[in-house]
């Protein structure tokens, strides 16, 4: 007994020696911890890009893209806006401030305003300079949102330390991304070829942007042309390549897309290059992420433990949707190819940076409505809402009804104008010929509702169409009357089709989180889309955006 035990204990010290000799790897090894904060959070919007394009696509997607960052993050499977104006610029406010239109003033793309008789773009602000780029393309600025932003909020709660930026072909998309407070927001100047700002960010372009100008890669990417990255037969589940109503780039709706023929080709304005053309194609994605991934490096973001944040736009698809639709061969190579983009990026970040020091949000502007042509085909009540006829008729009824008058101002984004000064003038009641007029409105097809300015704003709506309709309406831009649309239907416009509805088609969109302490997860809990400025704020531990409406996901923090 006592010759086994002393066996056994001389094989154990053995054992300790070799072990203390030749350490294992599972003991020498220990788990990363990830930082207390993310040293970057990315946020990557695209546009038009319903929800349905991710299921649609996935087969022909690779390993690197939508599938990584899916398998290995949180995905949010019922993530949609809760207003009506589902546009690109209301969109990335809300994305920003985690509030609503009627909080944060961006109530459309565009708005018009009586009093100049003139329509406002969201971000024009003639208070500044362009910093590069045309003098047309540079008067922008962040000064019609008002409430603060997550990115705001960090630059304040690290003194100005942290560094943000936004980065879009599409000004507005970059500056509401970027907030007030941004190192800088950069977008594509169509006119030069370039990389622009404005004055309310910097004073002049940095020396590594202006190089990255100075390569003129539009030129090239233009030049290459636009092929299908896979045999036309392969996009499954879309529509001929030679439909009827596609408008096509140039009138040419057909593959391949040649650009380096000169003006008859489309590529030149005269003697000039019309690089117009790049965020009509997939190589404006492409240079988009050529740019972001400079700015990464170049400004040294999550370099360091203080955080930094940097916004993506993504507008090829919104452009692409309006030309062929959604249903296209264009628009699914597109969606291929960004997938191809995705994962380059991903991949540059998970070596750069590393995957848990950084955050990664990506989500859409919003959807789509199918065209009407299409639907109608398939027997699905459906139409083009023709506006201009409306307008026209309404004007000779009021004018039948309080005499002759310009009684309507007029009409933009689904909003109807009416002269509060000449009503005034008359001393009849605006309620009252608000209500006259929205009635008379619902008699024309494809109408589902007029409502009148008096009824939104006074309305106690806690669901529904109307709930959306009031998220959007700030009495000092919006209408005197919304016309809501019904399911199917658009308004006529030089488009194959458009969003702009509280319907499901075009507020429903893909959320998705990857790296960081984010853990592989399906949530199917409807989420609103304010909740991500909440949440990105919680997982920055900061303060919320001082307009933020929403709560922070609660998955993120198991």
């Amino acid at each position: 007994m006592q010759m086994s035990t002393i066996r056994i204990s001389g094989v154990l010290a053995i054992i300790l020696l070799i072990k203390l000799s030749f350490p294992s790897p599972l003991l020498s090894q220990t788990a990363y911890i990830p930082p207390d904060r993310p040293k970057l959070v990315v946020t990557l919007v695209m546009e038009q890009f319903r929800y349905d394009f991710i299921d649609r696509f996935s087969n022909r997607f690779g390993e690197g893209g939508f599938k990584m960052i899916i398998n290995e993050g949180t995905y949010c499977r019922n993530a949609s806006y809760d207003f009506f104006s589902t546009q690109s610029a209301p969109a990335h406010a809300t994305l920003s401030t985690g509030t609503d239109p009627r909080f944060h003033g961006i109530i459309a793309d565009s708005w018009y305003h009586p009093l100049r008789d003139a329509v406002v773009y969201c971000t024009s602000d003639s208070e500044v300079n362009p910093v590069g780029g045309s003098f047309e393309n540079g008067l922008q600025s962040p000064v019609n949102m008002f409430p603060s932003t997550f990115s705001d909020e960090l630059e304040m709660s690290t003194n100005g330390k942290s560094k943000v930026f936004g980065v879009s072909m599409r000004d507005h998309a970059a500056i509401l991304g970027a907030g007030h407070a941004a190192d800088a927001a950069y977008w594509f100047d169509d006119r030069s070829g370039t990389w622009m700002s404005s004055t309310h960010y910097i004073d002049s372009l940095p020396d590594w942007v202006r190089k990255f100008n100075e390569m003129n890669l539009p030129e090239t990417y233009l030049s290459a042309g636009w092929t299908t990255l896979l045999p036309v037969e392969e996009y499954n589940g879309s529509i001929s390549d030679t439909a009827s109503w596609e408008i096509g780039i140039g009138g040419k709706t057909l593959f391949p897309y040649r650009f380096d023929k000169g003006r008859a080709s489309g590529l030149r304005r005269g003697n000039e290059t019309d690089y117009s053309l790049l965020p009509l194609i997939p190589a404006g994605n492409t240079f988009t992420n050529d740019f972001a991934i400079r700015l990464i490096e170049e400004e040294q973001l999550g370099a360091d433990d203080i955080t930094d944040f940097l916004m993506i736009g993504y507008p090829v698809t919104d452009n692409i949707g309006h030309l062929f639709g959604p249903s296209s061969v264009e628009m699914a190579d597109a969606v291929i190819r960004f997938d191809r983009d995705l994962a380059h990026l991903i991949n540059f970040l998970n070596e750069k940076i590393g995957k848990k020091n950084y955050l990664l949000c990506f989500t859409a502007a919003h959807g789509v409505a199918g065209v009407p042509e299409l639907l109608a085909d398939s027997k699905v009540p459906s139409g083009r809402f023709s506006q201009n006829q409306a307008l026209t008729l309404l004007r000779s009824y009021l004018n039948v009804i309080y005499g002759e008058g310009s009684w309507v101002k007029g009409y933009y984004e689904k909003q109807i104008y009416l002269n509060r000064t000449l009503i005034e003038d008359a001393r009849l009641d605006l309620d009252e010929m608000q209500q006259t007029a929205s009635r008379f409105l619902t008699q024309f097809s494809g109408v589902a509702s007029a409502v009148p300015g008096s009824v939104i704003e006074t309305g106690d709506f806690t669901r529904g169409y109307f709930r959306s309709i009031r998220n959007s309406y700030d009495p000092s831009r919006s209408g005197d009357i919304i016309i809501n649309l019904k399911p199917g239907w658009i308004e006529s416009g030089n488009f194959v089709t458009n969003h702009n509805s509280p319907y499901e088609y075009d507020i429903h969109v893909p959320l998705i989180w990857y790296g960081y302490t984010v853990n592989r997860m399906s949530v199917t809990r409807k989420v609103n889309m304010n909740e991500v400025a909440a949440t990105l704020s919680a997982l920055c531990r900061i303060q919320v955006p001082n307009a933020c409406m929403g709560e922070p996901m609660t998955e993120l923090f198991r």
